[in-house]
């Protein structure tokens, strides 16, 4: 499950990360104004920038051992965590546009996914911590 879920938030990511970076508009519709200013343009390529960032961490820890992605693993659940409470708001309020209820679904689950992993992680460092050593 471990390689499973960074490769698939790698993937995602990367395709948030594009989307933001060279097609602003189009990956903000029903959100951003047709209109929009370029300042507001230039924001939303900027923010394309970290996600394609934490997509390649991910995807270049997708093979390492587990105990090593502590956190790497605690970073994503924060990460899709805010963005799920986020959604959950924004879709309870009526305050988001309504591709947000999808995105609910992908976020919660990334989080979910991530807190599972990152207690299997922490459960599996005890058990070794707790090992004699030699």
């Amino acid at each position: 499950m471990l390689k499973t879920t960074l490769t698939l938030s790698a993937l995602y990511l990367t395709a948030v990360g594009i989307g933001l970076t060279f097609f602003p508009l189009a990956f903000g519709v029903g959100a951003v104004p047709p209109d929009a200013s370029p300042e507001l343009i230039s924001l939303l390529r900027l923010l394309g920038g970290p996600f394609l960032g934490i997509a390649a961490l991910n995807w270049l820890s997708r093979s390492r051992e587990a105990s090593m992605l502590g956190t790497i693993l605690i970073a994503n659940l924060t990460g899709f965590g805010a963005v799920a409470l986020n959604d959950i708001w924004g879709v309870a309020t009526g305050e988001a546009r309504d591709i947000a209820a999808i995105f609910l679904i992908i976020h919660l689950l990334f989080a979910l996914a991530f807190a599972w992993l990152t207690r299997a992680n922490r459960m599996e460092d005890s058990l070794r911590d707790t090992q004699p050593n030699g």
